[in-house]
């Protein structure tokens, strides 16, 4: 079929350049318009459902509006976890489905469960909402507005009714939250005195004003032959006018109005949820969330243009920034260092052939299966459904050295063959057309099975499953599929190009002086392969004493699941205890903000304290979180984190986790946690676990690589109970709805209508003045109506001041807390390892309580055990196509040598630098299965086809180890240099997974192309030493 192929291709040469160029411009078209992001699509298929419960409890809103929801979706199909976390008035609920399941089924079981609790919530609890269908990597850009003289509240309601709007309305984005600023509200703050001395109830108030700010409609009036809408016009923008409305009439018959019992204003919105500042400075920080399958770099622009737009109807003195976080920055610059790197390779590519065969026809030859192939495997990447991103375009800069390998192979045959022709008497001479096709056909299989090994070597990485799965495949697709595009070329389009370029007498006589290096460097390697077969025994003693130093080395390395990012920006959460006031916690989150902005590559700081309304990263008022975007300059990341820990760790009282945008919450994906590894402990009783949390924290702090040690703050925070005294709730006549509704609208406020300015909407709210609820005493002192008299509500409720839980975290319906921590120096595995003991020697735990272990180590202990077997496979399947080729067992099993060869510079190069073994470097070490093989496969066949020819055994070995010198240095030294880049380039961003691949293939390379052309030579002499004599005539 082969032979049928390059015939074809030899008698079509126009047909097949042609299809060529086509293919080249349609893949050059596509790689124009594809879609850019950083990843791919990395997201659990995930459904959140949050619910606000204003005023409510901790342990009120888990027991009456987290548990309901959790019992709604557990065991609903493909769901495999189920997290949440209730915090005083808000619960969140995470549903996390199998990574297969489609995002929009998932949502649609999750609606359909929630249907069901249609009515079971407590009054006053808002409808449970899903969350915006987004991804880990959504969160786009944060964009900061401050002003010099705009009040804060001006300045939010221009982010929520001017800037939100406008955003939301562009196509891709999913989501804008806002956070602080003050919220503008219309507050009417009752008088319990002035309410007594007129004889108003808190419902007598609350009816009045109640849908008050509404306008009414009165139908439509015919007159004279028109139509005129009739308007009932109640709404009002003026508190003044709100505040003349009549609540009763008194005894004397007077009109008793809402302002003379409560003050009638437009104020900030309370309990704030958070607040925000850039710069130091107080701001609102608006975060805008793309879409999956969203341009990010093309969102990114219309997002500029649209605040440039909004910016011109801005007041002069408010400041937008858009430089806080962007995730076009970390896109931008990954594709740039990986796109340099391609490029750098393929100088190296390029460098190589043309010192190696000085001419400039068969370069240009052996390189055009570069372009060709990396954009067929763009137009494959389109057909999935991938994006470009740094995993595909990682995948062609690994793939770059190997793809010319088959073009050198033919064309440096093809061309030895027309120059052999050339010395042949003209009459002896064959056409060139045949030469071609003969010299390629000898070639062929050799191309094709070293091919196809190098692709069954990559197959495990589509075993994968979960998020590393995710990752790589778009990796192995853009390998695969360019290395199988080379392939096609070397049979079709090279052959073509060898009948144009290389079959004029003028090339091949200027071409019969075989190039200096390859002279030069056949004579060097002749002499020292006559030295090597004298010292067979010794060479195999070496061979095998660093096969086995290489082996004891890599079981002392150290494990990880992915290589730390170089994101160009710090994410930092700041933590004080639970039951901090969101004042204190804003101030200070300033000093974390004033510490990191002295640090000198640290170009600038924006902090959020709290959450936004409907924000499902919960965090509670005590947790400030902190982008701060960086350039390193002089310093290495190293010493630069060093230094920003160092700092930030004077502060005391202060629980600092310090980690990065993306790998946060790709962390958080992985175990709920933004760290590297999460110790969950699951029990009962909060305070229990905490104290336990802490002995787990006292015994593994000691644990070297471990930072950012902390654990989850979830301990009592002071309570203010008020309880009922039900005897003298019945002696007065109180009903308990009506002593809860008291409580509710006195101290919560209560919402009872909209107020409409010129397209925004804003709460009238109804409560007690702030002087009533100063204090505890002040708060029994608050009248309650009781049939026509008031007493005091601490008359008929007993208040006391208790403690309660400030958040309850679950998963799976089993409350846990988290103890968690980051490892810096990349050993993940052996720090989880040292945790696991200590655990378990230091630390006792109670009955009903236990401990599980989530994070990045997970998902590398789950990779390396899928990558162990189905590289078994592998090895199965390389060895069974050897077997094929060579139909003896001893030479399949000689080829294969060069696994071992290749793992010894493998080890090497991973021990001389990171000292991590990491899922990318496994990787590296099965991509090298197939790699390392080909220049065997070209030997050994080489071997058998000089035998075949009647010539001796030692002859064979030494001609044919020469005669295949050049295309073994050519295809190891253009796809070692080719990776250079990569791996120099591993702390620089977009190289980070990409860069121990190709450490790893660079060292087998090196350590196999070396080794191989010795000890294959001498392993089949002494295998075949017995049959010296006997030719194996075909």
């Amino acid at each position: 079929m082969l032979n049928k192929i390059i015939q074809f291709s030899l008698h079509n040469r126009l047909f097949v350049v042609i299809v060529s160029s086509l293919l080249a411009a349609v893949g050059l078209y596509t790689a124009m318009r594809m879609e850019v992001d950083v990843f791919p699509d990395l997201n659990a298929p995930t459904v959140v459902v949050m619910t606000e419960a204003s005023g409510m409890a901790a342990e009120e809103v888990e027991r009456l509006v987290t548990f309901p929801v959790e019992t709604a979706v557990n065991g609903a199909t493909g769901v495999r976890r189920v997290r949440s976390s209730s915090a005083t008035g808000f619960s969140v609920v995470w549903v996390e489905f199998d990574w297969n399941t489609d995002i929009y089924i998932a949502r649609q079981i999750v609606t359909e469960k929630l249907a069901a609790l249609s009515g079971t919530l407590p009054p006053g609890v808002g409808t449970p909402v899903l969350g915006p269908q987004s991804s880990i990597l959504g969160e786009l850009m944060i964009v900061g507005l401050t002003s010099d003289s705009t009040s804060l509240r001006d300045l939010r309601t221009l982010a929520d009714w001017t800037i939100r709007p406008r955003l939301l309305s562009m196509s891709g984005v999913a989501q804008v939250s806002v956070i602080g600023g003050e919220v503008k509200e219309y507050q009417i703050l009752m008088s319990p005195r002035k309410m007594k001395q007129f004889g108003v109830s808190v419902e007598e108030l609350t009816a009045s004003v109640q849908e008050m700010t509404q306008n009414t409609a009165g139908g439509v009036l015919y007159e004279y032959g028109n139509e005129y809408i009739v308007r009932g016009v109640t709404s009002t923008t003026d508190p003044a006018e709100i505040g003349k409305a009549v609540v009763k009439l008194s005894a004397e018959g007077l009109p008793v109005l809402v302002e003379d019992v409560a003050e009638v204003r437009i104020g900030d919105k309370a309990p704030k949820l958070g607040v925000a500042s850039y710069r130091g400075t107080p701001a609102v920080l608006i975060t805008v969330t793309k879409q999956p399958q969203t341009n990010t770099i093309e969102l990114t622009e219309r997002l500029d243009a649209a605040l440039a737009e909004l910016q011109a109807s801005l007041p002069a003195d408010v400041h937008v920034a858009t430089d806080i976080f962007r995730q076009s920055r970390f896109i931008d610059s990954s594709i740039d260092n990986i796109q340099k790197s391609l490029l750098e390779g393929a100088l190296f590519v390029i460098v190589v052939l043309f010192f190696f065969l000085m001419n400039t026809r068969v370069t240009v030859i052996s390189l055009v299966a570069l372009p060709l192939s990396l954009l067929v495997s763009v137009l494959v990447l389109k057909v999935l459904g991938f994006t470009i991103n740094t995993m595909s375009l990682g995948g062609m800069a690994i793939a770059i050295g190997s793809l010319v390998d088959d073009a050198i192979i033919d064309v440096e045959n093809v061309f030895k063959r027309l120059r052999e022709n050339r010395r042949k008497p003209k009459e002896e001479r064959e056409n060139p057309l045949h030469v071609v096709f003969e010299a390629s056909k000898e070639i062929r299989t050799s191309i094709v099975n070293a091919t196809i090994i190098t692709i069954v070597a990559f197959v495990p990485l589509f075993f994968l499953s979960g998020m590393e799965g995710r990752m790589l495949r778009p990796l192995g697709v853009s390998f695969i599929v360019s290395l199988f595009a080379s392939m096609v070329v070397a049979v079709t389009l090279t052959p073509v190009m060898c009948s144009y370029l290389l079959t004029g007498d003028r090339v091949l006589k200027k071409a019969e002086k075989e190039p200096f290096v390859a002279a030069f460097l056949k004579r060097v390697y002749r002499r020292a392969l006559e030295w090597v077969m004298g010292r067979k025994r010794a060479l195999l003693g070496v061979t095998l004493a660093l096969f086995a130093g290489a082996l004891a080395v890599f079981f002392t390395l150290g494990r990880s699941f992915l290589p730390p990012f170089n994101e160009g920006s710090l994410t930092i959460n700041a933590s004080v205890l639970p039951g901090v006031s969101l004042e204190e916690s804003d101030r200070i989150g300033g000093e974390v903000e004033k510490i990191l902005l002295e640090v000198p590559e640290i170009r600038t700081v924006a902090r959020k304290t709290g959450r936004a309304e409907l924000d499902e990263h919960a965090l509670g008022v005590n947790v400030s979180e902190i982008e701060a975007p960086f350039e390193l300059d002089g310093r290495s990341r190293e010493e630069f984190m060093a230094d920003v820990r160092a700092r930030l760790g004077a502060l005391k009282g202060v629980n600092i986790e310090i980690g990065q945008p993306i790998s946060h919450r790709i962390d958080a994906m992985l175990s709920g946690t933004k760290a590297n590894i999460a110790i969950k402990l699951f029990g009962t009783d909060l305070n229990r676990m905490f104290t336990l949390g802490n002995r787990i924290r006292e015994a593994i702090a000691t644990v070297p690589g471990i930072a950012d040690l902390n654990v989850e703050q979830q301990i009592e925070r002071s309570q203010l109970q008020i309880k009922p005294r039900r005897e003298l709730l019945a002696r007065y006549g109180i009903t308990i709805p009506q002593f809860s509704e008291f409580v509710n609208v006195a101290l919560a406020g209560k919402v009872i209508s909209q107020v409409y300015d010129q397209g925004s909407s804003f709460d009238l709210t109804v409560r007690a003045d702030d002087g009533s609820r100063s204090s505890m005493e002040e708060i029994g002192n608050l009248l309650i109506d009781a049939g026509g008299t008031k007493v005091p509500l601490g008359y008929v409720a007993e208040i006391v001041s208790t403690a309660g839980p400030d958040a309850v975290n679950r998963e799976n319906v089993k409350r846990k807390i988290v103890v968690s921590a980051n490892v810096t120096g990349g050993d993940l595995g052996g720090a989880v390892a040292e945790i696991e003991k200590r655990i378990r020697e230091q630390v006792e735990l109670p009955e009903g309580y236990y401990v599980e272990y989530g994070g990045q180590f997970e998902s590398q202990q789950s990779a390396s055990r899928v990558l162990s077997f189905a590289s078994l496979v592998a090895l199965l399947v390389i060895f069974l196509m050897l077997f094929q080729e060579f139909k003896q067992v001893k030479l399949a099993g000689m080829v294969m040598i060069n696994l071992p060869l290749a793992l010894i510079g493998g080890v090497a190069a991973i021990w001389m630098t990171s000292g991590v073994v990491s899922i990318p470097a496994i990787i590296g070490f099965i991509s090298l299965l197939g790699i390392a093989v080909r220049n065997g496969i070209l030997l050994v066949s080489h071997y058998n086809h000089l035998r075949s020819g009647g010539c001796p055994l030692y002859e064979s070995v030494i001609q044919g180890s020469l005669d295949r010198l050049n295309p073994i240095l050519m295809t190891s030294l253009s796809s070692a240099l080719a990776l250079i880049p990569l791996a120099l380039g591993g702390d620089v961003s977009g190289n980070e997974i990409q860069s121990p691949m190709a450490k790893v293939i660079l060292g087998g390379l090196v350590s196999s192309t070396f080794l191989n052309g010795f000890v294959v030579p001498v392993v089949y002499l002494m295998l075949n030493r017995k049959n010296e004599n006997v030719c194996e005539r075909s």
